[in-house]
């Protein structure tokens, strides 16, 4: 029998393959505290200048006074004025980092294995992230961030690859939209941990200790049964295969896999992403993909990185941009499993909704109803990208291998990090709705 054969008589989604997504899913807790720290550790407090005149740095932080209702790297070391920029900095680094990893890790866990990377790239994670919470300068604070970005977003497509490869086919949608569904809830603890630590080192040290539990833990996990046929290891494959069978409650079942006429460790041809130019229908909808990445993570991570900058209490900010993408999952799950709507659809209808949401935020006066709140609409904004931003997720890892949609994904992450996106998050509504007509006329 094939792989899919397998999984059918083994089960699609049975108890083993639940608790093996489960705490794969409940890792992007993790993710997110790591992902999300500069937004509530890189605040600016309240704070007044008793004092401006000479231009000698050394005598102008003296005359800095910040309030005491919490500390930041920005209270630390005092990054206002012409040091604000470092607090952005930080930031892209983290992003940077999220490119490098996902072009390193991609291939190497297909050369190496899932786990064997998955496993790597956690342990520096957390190393790296406590290096953040003790760093002694900015600039060691700052490089931190750099390699925490590297590990942490390479670790964590190889742990939503592994989501996937665990389970039958039929069930990816629903592993893939419960991954992010935990990315959003880890969100709002981050910001509920932010309430809570108001000192910004206790703060990146505790949001940092649960990759330690989580390390601990992973060793439990199997190689990919995927990976392992795929890399001509058919009998540790099947072992794999039965030991979730058992797990599922499946005694002694009829398993035997087809040779995959590949020879375990031997050199097989490298795929990259320039074989999706070859062909003119495939070049098209990767233009299309890679453009509705570029949007949705342009939208998506500068509202929410923006939370920390609006008006009103910080902690509730990040929250609610959190736990609003929580009814987004189950919308988009539902859209995309009709015949009348499906991927592409979805993707335009919830791109649309959005763009039309962040067009409105800029006419509407702060005073009017609730109802036609500009708040009100940007969060109604993000829920509609974070459903588009689903979609398209499961809808390239269906599409392309692996390596091919780790890159597409760090293309859309880097690029919606641009210095001074802060300050116009809320423009890029002609941009979603282009996508959304090209979707539109896109099989």
């Amino acid at each position: 029998m094939d792989l899919d054969e397998a999984f059918l008589s083994v089960g699609e989604f049975g108890r083993c393959q639940k608790r093996l997504t489960a705490f794969l899913v409940l890792l992007q807790v993790y993710v997110a505290c790591q992902s999300m720290l500069i937004v509530i550790v890189g605040a600016v407090p309240e704070y007044h200048i008793e004092k401006e005149e000479g231009h000698d740095d050394k005598d102008f932080i003296k005359h800095v006074r910040f309030s005491d209702n919490f500390t930041s790297i920005v209270s630390e070391w005092h990054l206002i004025k012409h040091e604000a920029y470092k607090v952005s900095l930080a930031s892209s680094l983290l992003f940077a980092g999220l490119l490098i990893g996902n072009i390193l890790f991609g291939p190497l866990s297909d050369k190496l294995g899932r786990r064997k990377v998955y496993l790597t790239g956690l342990l520096f994670d957390v190393i790296f992230g406590y290096l953040t919470a003790l760093a002694p300068s900015y600039e060691v604070f700052a490089l931190s961030r750099l390699f925490v970005g590297i590990m942490n977003g390479g670790m964590a497509l190889v742990s939503f690859v592994l989501t996937q490869e665990y389970v039958g086919k039929s069930y990816w949608a629903l592993t893939g939209s419960l991954t992010n569904l935990t990315f959003a809830v880890g969100i709002a603890v981050y910001a509920l941990l932010g309430y809570y630590i108001r000192d910004w080192r206790t703060l990146a040290f505790i949001a940092n200790s649960p990759g330690v539990f989580f390390f601990l833990l992973s060793f439990l996990l199997p190689e990919s049964p995927r990976w392992l046929y795929s890399n001509g290891y058919t009998a540790k494959a099947e072992e794999v295969l039965l030991r979730i069978a058992r797990g599922n409650g499946k005694e002694n079942p009829t398993l035997k896999l087809k040779d995959c006429n590949r020879t375990p460790g031997a050199k097989v041809s490298v795929h990259s992403v320039f074989d999706l130019v070859k062909y003119t229908v495939l070049c098209k909808r990767t233009i299309i993909l890679m453009y509705v990445w570029y949007v949705c993570s342009l939208v998506y991570y500068g509202m929410t990185l923006n939370a920390g900058e609006l008006k009103g209490n910080l902690y509730l900010n990040v929250a609610l941009y959190g736990l609003i993408e929580v009814p987004a999952f189950p919308l988009c799950l539902f859209f995309i499993e009709k015949s009348w709507c499906g991927r592409g659809k979805a993707t335009a209808g919830f791109l649309v909704f959005a763009g039309l949401a962040c067009i409105f935020t800029m006419f509407l006066p702060d005073n009017t109803s609730f109802y036609l709140n500009p708040a009100v609409l940007a969060l109604l904004g993000k829920l509609s990208v974070s459903a588009a931003f689903n979609v398209v997720y499961i809808y390239t890892s269906e599409l392309y291998p692996t390596v091919v949609s780790q890159l597409l994904i760090c293309h859309g992450l880097v690029l919606s990090r641009s210095e001074g996106m802060r300050d116009w998050v809320y423009v890029p509504w002609h941009v979603d709705l282009v996508v959304s007509l090209l979707l539109s006329f896109h099989r």
